[in-house]
């Protein structure tokens, strides 16, 4: 097996029902521009709070992928 070389990059989403669904929009968002997608890290979440209560969640990822 070949040895694998990753690249990182650094993305933040938000979402008003959850920190998945935070997540799930940083990766769609990246797939439409990023191949070979492997590996994901959150290295930070955050709430906005409206009215004493969540008003959305927000998370910043790092995403690995593998250079071609």
């Amino acid at each position: 097996m070949p040895d694998r070389v990753y690249k990182t990059i650094e993305l933040t989403a938000s979402s008003p029902t959850s920190i998945e669904d935070a997540v799930q929009a940083a990766l769609a968002k990246a797939a439409k521009t990023v191949r070979n997608m492997r590996w994901f890290q959150v290295i930070e979440t955050r709430g906005y709070i409206e009215n004493n209560a969540i008003a959305s969640w927000q998370v910043t990822i790092k995403i690995s992928f593998t250079v071609e």
